[in-house]
């Protein structure tokens, strides 16, 4: 597709664009949600559905055939999430993709200022402040700012990209950096490593596709890879630079203390060989029902999935995600704005990033970084922001015909 396609109409299209924006702009609520593609937001819930019964199957008590009374409400508080979820994707959906560029820099505003908070003001929890306590509110402010990025660096080249379907300068990319790293950086010094890295991906990925030459990019990958002892030696806490320990010495075959840091992998790996090809049966996993594997209702929930369905099973999550992120990539190339079409980058993105880190550190293949699993792993303010981001690519692909002509920063 020309670079004219995503920018707006040639003159020879203008007459008909219009014709058709016009009678797009007249549906109500109603007609959007005709349009919605519901087989795509049935996988979606699907494997959120699947997530309730993984947590379900967390909680259950071989012994007293029952949920055991200290876990028997993940499942349930799951599922009311997955609705309060579903309503606000579906609400999200509608919104014309106008909207959405207009509100990204308020929403990116307010992500800053609450990270600043949790530095202050922040909630301790797992050896880390994450967290930001209102009344009965607890909020962790680097999940929304997941999506607030995204939305400005979308908003951001919308408004940067010159006018004649040229590439952007140089010094718009540079820009685009410090507007992603701003936020990464008041993630990292939380510590949250794995969200703040999230950030990097997907802005990373938009700046990407926003047109920066390949030189750069081979550029900026061979500085990473150099600055990689640096950062192990100077940057990392001692338990992430353990973590790393473990993983190089688990893939180079080197002896690891089973009740040290590679606990969590040994018992991951042995619960994913005893699930086999098929799998022991729903409610029939030794290593879940006997909770040996530790975080499995979150990092490690994919444990769960293989021990009882086996690599069928595994597979088959896998294979939606895959789908899923496909669909939304060919929304993305679609769409006749920059900011529908990087946004839709973006969102992606970061869900496809904790989906493949998540499935890479429990394989062994990745570090343990505390990393959910979208949809299926427990986590309030994750799950929320998961269905935003996919409320904001069903936008895209409602919206895609929506033309978009704001300029300059301001």
């Amino acid at each position: 597709m020309s670079r004219e396609g995503y920018t707006g109409y040639t003159r020879g299209e203008a007459r008909t664009a219009t014709a058709g924006s016009l009678r797009f702009s007249s549906l109500g609520p109603l007609g959007k949600i005709a349009r919605l593609p519901w087989g795509v937001i049935l996988m979606i819930v699907a494997l959120g559905l699947t997530g309730a019964a993984m947590l379900f199957s967390v909680s259950w008590d071989p012994v007293t055939q029952a949920p055991s009374p200290d876990q028997a409400g993940l499942w349930r508080d799951h599922l009311t999430r997955l609705c309060v979820g579903f309503i606000l994707m579906i609400g999200l959906a509608l919104l014309p993709l106008g909207i959405w560029e207009r509100l990204a820099w308020p929403a990116y505003a307010a992500v800053i200022v609450l990270l600043v908070m949790v530095d202050f003001f922040g909630v301790m929890g797992g050896g880390a402040a994450r967290w930001l306590k209102v009344g009965p509110i607890i909020l962790q402010p680097s999940e929304p700012a997941k999506l607030a990025v995204t939305m400005a660096l979308a908003s951001y080249y919308q408004r940067m990209m010159p006018s004649n379907g040229q590439a952007p300068p140089l010094w718009v990319h540079a820009i685009a950096i410090i507007i992603m790293l701003i936020p990464a950086a008041l993630v990292f010094k939380q510590p949250n490593l794995s969200t703040a890295l999230a950030l990097a991906a997907s802005g990373a990925m938009i700046i990407f596709f926003a047109g920066i030459a390949k030189r750069y990019v081979v550029a900026a990958i061979v500085a990473g890879i150099a600055a990689v002892p640096a950062v192990y030696a100077f940057v990392l806490e001692p338990y992430q630079r353990e973590r790393v320990d473990t993983l190089i010495a688990g893939i180079t075959g080197q002896t690891t203390n089973g009740l040290g840091e590679s606990y969590q992998i040994e018992q991951a790996k042995i619960a994913i060989g005893a699930g086999g090809f098929s799998g022991r049966g729903y409610l029939q996993g030794i290593q879940s029902q006997q909770e040996y594997v530790p975080e499995q209702h979150t990092d490690f929930i994919l444990t769960v999935i293989a021990e009882e369905f086996g690599f069928i099973g595994s597979v088959g999550v896998l294979a939606v995600f895959a789908f899923l992120f496909a669909w939304a990539l060919m929304v993305a190339g679609r769409n006749k704005s920059w900011f529908g079409r990087l946004a839709t980058i973006g969102a992606t993105s970061t869900i496809a990033f904790f989906a493949i880190f998540n499935a890479g550190m429990v394989l062994g293949l990745l570090p343990v970084l505390g990393m959910p699993f979208p949809l299926i792993s427990y986590g309030g303010t994750a799950l929320i922001t998961v269905m935003a981001c996919f409320g904001i690519i069903l936008s895209a692909y409602v919206h895609k015909d929506e033309k978009l002509t704001g300029r300059g920063l301001f």
